[in-house]
Order: C-alpha cells, then sequence, then structure tokens
C-alpha cells in the first residue's frame, strides 16, 4: 500500500472517530496507566491489514510499542494472538475501533479471495477484482485482493478505457467507440470491451481492443468466445460468477474472471482485542 496515503487516510478515519479527543478514555485514564492490548482471531482465515496496526498507533502515540505475530498473506486459526499493543491505556484503546474494522475487513477480503482462488484451481486463470469497492477504503480492499492471492483490475476510471454496453450505446457501436478513444488517448492507456454476444466479441478484435471481456455467458459460451480471441489479446469472464460454482470455469481459458463479490459484499473476519493492565497507580 502507499504509505503517504495509508497515513493521510488513517489520520482522517481516527479525526472522524477520535474528534477533538476521547472524553472516555482522557479523562478516565492518567498517563501512568500502561498496559497491552492482544489482537486474537476468533475465526479462521487470511491475516491482512498488519500497516494498520504500525501506522496507525504511530500516529495515535509514538511511545506505543507493537509486535506482530502475523505476517500479511498468514493463514491464521481460531485463537491465534495476530499482534499484541503496548503502552497508555488512553492511546490503546483510541485506536482499537478503527484499527479492527479495517484489519476486520481486510482479512475477510484476504479470506474469501484464497477461497476463490482455491475454488477456481486453475494454472492459467486469475481471480481478480472489480471497481465495487467501499468508498474511500478502495486501496485497502485491493490490496486485500492481492495478499489473498488475486489481481487486481483497474483502480479507477483514470488508469484503463472500459468500453462497456451503455458507452457502446452512445456511442453508436464497437468500433465507433474504439476509434474515438485512440484517437484521445496515449499508447499507454489499454481499452477493454464488453461483449456478450459472438458478434461483438469479433467486432472488438477487429476494432484492436487489448482486452475482451465476456459479460454473463456460460461456461460453454467463454470456451467458444476464447476461441475467437487472438492470443495478444487478454479475455476476462464476468458476471453471474459465483465462487460456489469457480471450479467449473478452471479449464474455460479465459486470462481472468473477475468477482465484484470480493468486496462488495464480504464479511469481516472476527479479529478481538483483549487487554492487559500493569503499572497501575492505586
Amino acid at each position: 500500500m502507499n504509505q503517504f496515503k495509508l497515513k493521510q487516510d488513517l489520520e482522517h478515519f481516527f479525526i472522524e472517530d477520535i474528534g477533538d479527543h476521547d472524553v472516555t478514555s482522557d479523562f478516565l485514564f492518567e498517563e501512568s496507566h500502561e498496559g497491552t492490548v492482544a489482537f486474537e482471531a476468533k475465526q479462521a482465515g487470511v491475516m491482512c491489514g498488519t500497516s494498520i496496526l504500525i501506522t496507525g498507533y504511530r500516529l495515535l502515540d509514538p511511545t506505543v510499542k507493537v509486535n506482530l505475530l502475523k505476517t500479511d498473506g498468514d493463514l491464521i486459526t481460531e485463537g491465534d494472538t495476530v499482534a499484541v499493543a503496548q503502552g497508555k491505556w488512553a492511546s490503546l484503546l483510541k485506536g482499537e475501533r478503527v484499527i479492527l474494522n479495517l484489519i476486520q475487513r481486510m482479512s475477510g477480503t484476504a479470506t474469501l479471495t484464497r477461497k476463490a482462488v482455491t475454488r477456481l484451481n486453475s494454472s492459467h486463470t486469475r481471480i481478480c477484482d472489480t471497481r465495487k469497492t467501499t468508498p474511500g477504503l478502495r486501496m485497502f480492499e485491493k490490496y486485500a485482493v492481492r495478499t489473498g492471492g488475486g489481481f487486481n483490475h483497474r483502480n479507477g476510471l483514470y488508469d484503463a478505457v472500459m468500453i462497456k454496453d451503455n458507452h457502446i450505446s452512445f456511442a453508436g457501436s464497437i468500433t465507433s467507440a474504439v476509434e474515438r478513444i485512440r484517437q484521445r488517448t496515449g499508447h499507454m492507456i489499454k481499452i477493454e470491451i464488453e461483449t456478450e454476444t459472438e458478434a461483438q466479441v469479433l467486432e472488438a478484435v477487429e476494432a484492436g481492443a487489448d482486452c475482451i471481456m465476456f459479460d454473463n455467458r456460460s461456461v460453454e459460451d467463454i470456451h467458444r468466445f476464447v476461441e475467437l480471441v487472438p492470443a495478444h489479446i487478454t479475455t476476462e469472464a464476468s458476471g453471474g460468477i459465483v465462487i460456489q460454482d469457480l471450479s467449473k470455469y478452471s479449464d474455460c481459458g479465459v486470462d481472468y474472471i473477475s468477482l465484484g463479490c470480493l468486496t462488495h459484499s464480504v464479511s469481516a473476519l472476527d479479529i478481538s482485542a483483549n487487554v492487559e493492565p500493569y503499572n497501575v497507580e492505586g
């Protein structure tokens, strides 16, 4: 993850949650009150988001020490301690919720991605994400997909062209749409075309697409469409594909299968924060 953006985003998240101060922890505890917080897995999955722990607590209080016991991509089981943070009670508790929210969601995405990759079990076809991410969390969620063994589709509207059905309708045809884009973009910008029929696949090939997506097509259709596309053009299947059925696609020949569910309907992995006080005046 981009460390500059990570710091900026965490600052924003902490400001949203803490505001001017934590009226509970700041008024309840003294500077001498110190202890540890153990972050423990309550279910099995793939760990993701350890940099959140390090950078998050460093922003809140540089005196907090974080000991990572798991690294991103590690398989974790119920009861595993993934990290321990040591420092002032107030600092530990101020950051707990934001940090937990992020590592739980990222670990959930990494876990679901690993499940998809395993279920597909293909030596050729790769699993990738989509732009169906949570606003404000795209960097975190796309990193989690990579951690789980998947790959990233375009990051946003700015780094690659995807001509979808509505674009084609407005432009008049695939050929017309590609011609207009080519006139206005440089050679570094890739063009992907969304297709649904054999005729559209052939037109996209003729128009010079860099990537052709087969949208909402059956396994049989994908097998047939792949044969129509020259090897230098990347192929992708998307739409209507669920993780439970991925094994059916392992030999379909497509280069990528993109799954929106990896980010838009993921369940957070259950990770808890358990405290242990010490050095209490009294």
